[in-house]
């Protein structure tokens, strides 16, 4: 049995034994990284760790360090109120309205998961506000970022058009932008359908608007005197009677902290869009700032960032770093180009590229798939225009996956909800992105231009 044929088994083990047992996958996956480096790839402990994603890492830790600050202090539930009041109380546009932001930020140049870690902290606490899917809300912040994410301008879109142009193929910024924009756009539309987004549509109006006045600062905000309500789904304000003692909470206020928080936010965004500096980076020095300024505030804020999710997401891409060391990633791309039938192998490569980016990066994978595309596309039977676009949207769409940087992002940034029963909806959800679109984009985009 050749050494890449066994790490893959030993991944398939990892995942079993993670979903069989109480054990954190990503420990498991360190000592996968560990067996499978030292034992079959003769790999020492530098080669192993290699693969650790250090600014996942950071980002992971930064974006959940500075927003349980945002949290403690109250900032979230204000900015979850004011967009109420910016859609005039009509719940469910807010899911489309995170979609919007993540997709326009993304199309003007900013990273993907720099996107997410902005607005997925702000969206994901206004779902655990008002009762709204967790998933709904994640899917719709990460399919947002991938919707604009292939612009012309954007980051995506100007490293797949530079490795197209530098492989001398044919290629057409305008569909590849389209292609996964229409394509997020889709699956954000069957998420919403599927997961609630309907039934928020009677949550709207004079009624809800109502509601945020009376809304509580409770959850998650640990401000003194905000008032206890619960969750506020039993409440008269929440059921839409208006009376009773449902106006007894007040929104949070406009204090010192809550403002100096929101400049950080908005420093956090400049840093990262404007000077293009790590979110991870910024966002650990603002949170300091923060509590440098409010220490009463942000004392318990470090306990709140998310540990087990980054223990689980930096053990699993170590593993997958393990991985491409040993030639694994390669191998199995080289195999499928090797096929003799064209169809075929372009279906498979797009299944290759979205497996393996739901736990590697997105951009790392395009980098590598398109060249292996280069010879069967060379041949003139499959479309180079239609089958890049397939390859960066299979690469792409999948991020929605507990084990890419977005996914992860969303699953760190839940507030108040099950992690791990979070976790497992995620990896379902990513199960079948991943089972399904390669072959809807292969159709779309691949077939027509075959022959």
């Amino acid at each position: 049995m050749s050494a890449e044929l066994i790490s893959i088994l030993v991944l398939a083990v990892v995942f079993v034994i993670a979903t069989t047992r109480s054990i954190n996958m990503g420990a498991l996956a360190f000592a996968a990284a560990f067996g499978v480096g030292e034992l079959v790839a003769d790999l020492d402990a530098d080669g192993i760790f290699a693969g650790f994603p250090g600014d996942l890492f950071v980002v992971l830790v930064g974006v959940t360090y500075l927003f349980a600050i945002a949290r403690a202090n109250g900032t979230t539930d204000w900015l979850v109120h004011a967009s109420i009041r910016l859609v005039g109380g009509r719940i469910a546009l807010i899911p489309w309205v995170m979609f919007v932001i993540t997709g326009a930020l993304t199309a003007i140049g900013a990273v993907s998961p720099a996107a997410v870690a902005i607005v997925a902290p702000i969206a994901l606490s206004f779902a655990a506000r008002y009762g709204i899917s967790p998933l709904l809300m994640g899917a719709m912040v990460v399919h947002g970022a991938q919707g604009g994410g292939f612009s012309p301008i954007s980051i995506y879109g100007s490293i797949v058009n530079g490795i197209v142009e530098r492989e001398d193929l044919p290629g057409n910024e305008m569909v590849l932008f389209l292609a996964s924009l229409v394509v997020n756009l889709l699956i954000a539309g069957v998420v919403f359908v599927l997961f609630g987004g309907l039934k928020l549509s009677g949550r709207g109006g004079t009624t809800e608007a109502a509601a945020v006045e009376a809304g509580s600062a409770e959850s998650g905000s640990g401000k003194a005197g905000a008032g206890k309500s619960g969750s506020g789904k039993g409440s008269s304000a929440s059921n839409g009677s208006g009376g009773g003692k449902a106006g007894a909470p007040t929104a949070t206020p406009l204090d010192a902290p809550v403002i100096g928080t929101l400049a950080a936010l908005v420093a956090l965004v400049v840093a990262v869009l404007a000077f293009d500096l790590d979110a991870g980076l910024s966002a650990i020095t603002l949170a300091v700032i923060l509590s440098a300024f409010w220490p009463e505030t942000s004392r318990r804020a470090v306990g709140e960032i998310a540990w087990p999710t980054v223990l689980l997401i930096c053990g699993v891409l170590t593993y997958v770093g393990v991985l491409e060391e040993m030639g694994t990633i390669k191998w199995a791309g080289e195999g499928v180009g090797d096929i003799g039938v064209p169809l075929l192998a372009a279906v498979l490569l797009c299944y290759i590229g979205a497996i393996i980016s739901a736990f590697a990066s997105s951009v790392g994978i395009m980098g590598a798939l398109i060249p292996l595309a280069v010879p069967f596309l060379a041949q003139g039977e499959i479309g180079a225009v239609g089958m890049i676009a397939a390859l960066a949207v299979s690469a792409t769409v999948v991020d929605v996956s507990p084990f890419s940087t977005n996914g992860a992002l969303v699953l760190a940034a839940a507030p108040d909800v099950d992690r791990e029963r979070f976790f497992r909806q995620l990896m379902v959800y990513g199960g079948v992105v991943v089972a399904a679109v390669p072959a809807v984009v292969w159709l779309a985009l691949v077939v027509p231009g075959f022959g």
